[in-house]
């Protein structure tokens, strides 16, 4: 789905040190295993975030390329939801090519030299944000197509949609300050890790300490919270405005609420679990067991929601009937033997109506949302 700031941990010098070391990580980063008197993080991540970043790229690199060669292809951008739909595949197969990079840094360390750290995980942070803010967009695209089905006419169009998702990349370009600033390679004992590296304005109350805390809280807000009360509202109308149609079906509000669902189940812990380690740097949660256990939560739940981008495709395109009837007609086009057997299974046709289809009438809305 945007940028993260993944999880930040600190780590403080014995006693015996005058000064207190604190340095902060990326959840793919992974923690080194150094202990600077307080608490010891071992590399949980680097067990099985590699693997996962490299499930999650290949699926999300043939998924959202499909939804890309599709759309520019066969629909050719004939209204907002399609302008949306396109801009969501680039948006998450940027994220997922940022994996690879990241799946190394979680196994070993950072060895692509400080342009590349500049270059990838500033790519990372800023379609991160921009992920969610398209799937928000796209609900507001929903919303007006079935509730206002007569204004949608006019407000649905290409040239509009074009507008606003230039305004979405914009604003997830926004998002990602500070942490694009920032980012640079740190050396910590014989390893070398990417990460933002705040640094400490001349009056002094801008200090690292509170752009880690900014960071977070700005996530939680920017990534989950905006995002969800929009959701909520769009799609309680939708469901509200079918129910009341005669040609009421229960497939669409199902397709609607495993929209909700899956979006909520691959966003919410990985917010909450930010939320939590906001209050352990605001020092509410002091003890080391529990920073490590925040620590270990934060890598498996950001690994969730990377899932997203790769879900994308299947509950906004692939299961579209549009969209499989342009895939088959570019299919046919192809001369492989591997796509005869794809078009084999698509003509099968065994799957329901997408949330995403191109259809705005209210007499369709019902069957094919």
């Amino acid at each position: 789905m945007a940028t993260t700031i993944s999880s930040l941990t600190a780590f403080s010098n014995s006693e015996n040190h005058s000064s207190s070391f604190t340095t902060e990580y990326y959840d793919y980063s992974d923690y080194p295993d150094y202990d600077f008197g307080r608490c010891v993080y071992e590399r949980h991540g680097a067990r099985f975030l590699p693997t996962l970043y490299a499930m999650f790229f290949i699926v999300g690199l043939l998924g959202n390329s499909l939804v890309i060669w599709v759309t520019v292809s066969g629909v050719r951008l004939r209204n907002m939801t399609d302008v949306c739909l396109l801009n969501l595949a680039i948006a998450d197969l940027l994220l997922v090519c940022c994996l690879p990079f990241l799946a190394h840094q979680a196994w070993d360390e950072w060895l692509f030299g400080e342009a590349m750290c500049k270059m990838v995980l500033g790519i990372y942070n800023i379609v991160f944000y921009c992920g969610v803010f398209f799937i928000t967009l796209m609900s507001i695209d929903r919303y007006l197509a079935i509730v206002h089905a007569v204004y949608a006419m006019r407000a649905r169009t290409r040239s509009l949609g074009m507008i606003a998702a230039i305004v979405t990349w914009g604003a997830g370009f926004l998002a990602s300050f500070p942490e694009v600033v920032f980012l640079k390679v740190q050396y910590n004992g014989t390893s070398q890790f990417c990460f933002p590296v705040y640094s400490t304005d001349p009056t002094g109350l801008l200090n690292s300490h509170f752009w880690r805390v900014f960071s977070i809280l700005k996530r939680n807000i920017l990534g989950l919270l905006f995002p969800l009360l929009i959701m909520g509202f769009c799609y309680s109308q939708i469901i509200w405005t079918l129910l009341k149609s005669q040609k009421f079906k229960k497939q669409a509000i199902h397709v609607v609420l495993v929209a909700v669902a899956v979006f909520v189940c691959c966003w919410v812990p990985y917010n909450i679990a930010l939320f939590f380690k906001a209050l352990e740097l605001l020092q509410v949660y002091t003890e080391c067991n529990s920073s490590k256990a925040i620590v270990l939560v934060l890598q498996v739940t950001e690994a969730i929601a990377y899932s997203h981008s790769c879900l994308n495709p299947i509950l906004y395109v692939f299961v579209g009937k549009k969209f499989r009837t342009n895939l088959l007609r570019l299919i046919g086009r192809t001369p492989c033997g591997l796509c005869r057997l794809i078009k084999v299974y698509i003509l099968q046709d065994r799957i329901p109506g997408s949330v995403y289809s191109q259809t705005t009438s209210v007499d369709d809305r019902s069957t094919a949302m």
